[in-house]
């Protein structure tokens, strides 16, 4: 299988069938078996086979790599696919979480990152943002992304404008006003976990010429593959649902290979590339998204009704109910509803505080994602950095709580919370 039919056949996450025919894997099988050496069934590997093909990527923590002729240390350093010289340039542990996530999200390929924010910052500079350009932003884009674009960006001379990415008119105009060098959504936003119309956004902007970045962290590729819809760039903190474990931090930016080239050019250049052990954590985690998120999905679903009927409780955000506003377009956009639900609490802020100082099985921290149930008072951590009015505009009253709900028991969880509230 030559450079090209392999970039092909990771785009459409396909492996050698018999006699070479390709053969398509589902999510589930992908997230399982890709970066898994040999993998693909096309006899390559990129290890030495002189002791045999480890069944699971090993963890290469060398530095440098030896090579035993001039002309190989060449094509080494020259950057030849399979080919490694030193750990800032890549490494087989990296390279092997790259070409699983590329699988997973269909995408030609990815850059993988120490963290998910050193992902955005590495596609907002990739999508071209520089002095005299113009950046649109989701209104309610992640905190952290929102302050890269105004106390980073907007010093070095971008204009900084952000838009409700759920009213299509109102995103219209933006463009249409500042004709943006690149446009940043989120597949589902934090807290009150709003669904753009993913498709319907990225055709607008790019009709405005925009490069789209699309932040899919809260979806994960079995929810959304936002590179079908059209997006120039695909990020995710890794930290979160892929690793799933609470253990490690990373990012990364899902592109085609033309713009993996220039993310991988600047990311030699600043050093951010992420360590192998973090990398095989992130893998690791990644062979059991399908089964975790299917068994969070449910918890999810289920907590979402019960709080619906507390009467501790005023409002419940969950893109799976009916009275959530883009019910129907999640029902359209999204595979599946997801695994974190909002919800206000009638007592505002003293019910809410209460809340993370009574439960025992919800573990109150400022993350999303882990095996475990977690949860978060938005006011006090994602979005701390605002004044109360500002939250209330976005939405966030003082009683919101964020719940990232995890793998147990749902009756053991439905006890803590109820326990909880009560108090």
């Amino acid at each position: 299988m030559g450079d090209e039919e392999r970039t092909a056949a990771r785009a459409r996450g396909t492996v050698g069938g018999e006699g070479g025919r390709a053969e398509e894997l589902q999510p589930a099988t992908l997230a399982v078996h890709a970066g898994r050496p040999g993998w693909r069934g096309d006899g390559e590997t990129g290890l030495p086979r002189t002791a045999g093909i480890p069944t699971s990527p090993p963890i290469h923590l060398s530095t440098a790599y030896w090579h035993p002729t001039a002309e190989d240390l060449d094509r080494a350093m020259a950057g030849e696919p399979g080919r490694y010289s030193y750990a800032r340039f890549g490494s087989p542990t990296v390279a092997a979480l790259e070409e699983a996530l590329a699988a997973l999200e269909g995408t030609e390929a990815a850059c993988a990152y120490p963290s998910g924010m050193a992902a955005v910052f590495a596609a907002l500079s990739a999508a071209g943002l520089g002095p005299g350009t113009s950046l649109l932003l989701s209104r309610d884009v992640y905190g952290a992304t929102l302050a890269l674009a105004r106390d980073h960006f907007a010093p070095l001379g971008v204009e900084v404008r952000t838009v409700d990415a759920t009213d299509l008119r109102a995103v219209a105009q933006a463009l249409a006003e500042t004709r943006p060098t690149a446009f940043l959504f989120e597949s589902v936003s934090n807290p009150l976990l709003r669904v753009a119309d993913g498709p319907e956004l990225v055709r607008l902007a790019k009709a405005a010429g925009a490069r789209v970045v699309v932040d899919n962290t809260f979806a994960t590729p079995l929810g959304a593959r936002p590179a079908e819809w059209g997006a120039d760039f695909v990020v995710h903190s890794t930290t979160k649902f892929l690793a799933g474990h609470g253990d490690v931090l990373g990012g990364a930016v899902l592109s085609s290979a033309a713009d993996r080239e220039l993310l991988s050019a600047r990311t030699k250049l600043i050093g951010s590339v992420p360590s192998p052990f973090d990398a095989w954590l992130a893998l690791r985690g990644l062979r059991t998204l399908h089964v975790r998120l299917a068994r969070q999905e449910e918890n999810a679903a289920r907590l979402a009704d019960w709080l619906a009927g507390h009467p501790a409780v005023a409002r419940v955000h969950y893109p799976g109910r009916p009275d959530h506003p883009d019910h129907e377009v999640a029902r359209r956009v999204l595979r599946g509803p997801g695994a974190m639900v909002s919800a206000d609490l009638a007592g505002g802020r003293p019910a809410a505080s209460r809340l993370l100082a009574s439960v025992r099985l919800w573990v109150p921290a400022t993350t999303l994602g882990d095996c475990h149930s977690l949860v978060l008072y938005p006011a006090e951590s994602s979005h701390r950095g605002l004044t109360p009015a500002e939250r209330h505009a976005l939405g966030i009253g003082d009683g919101l709580v964020r719940f990232s709900v995890g793998i147990e028991a749902f009756e053991d969880l439905r006890r803590d919370l109820a326990r909880a509230l009560a108090g």
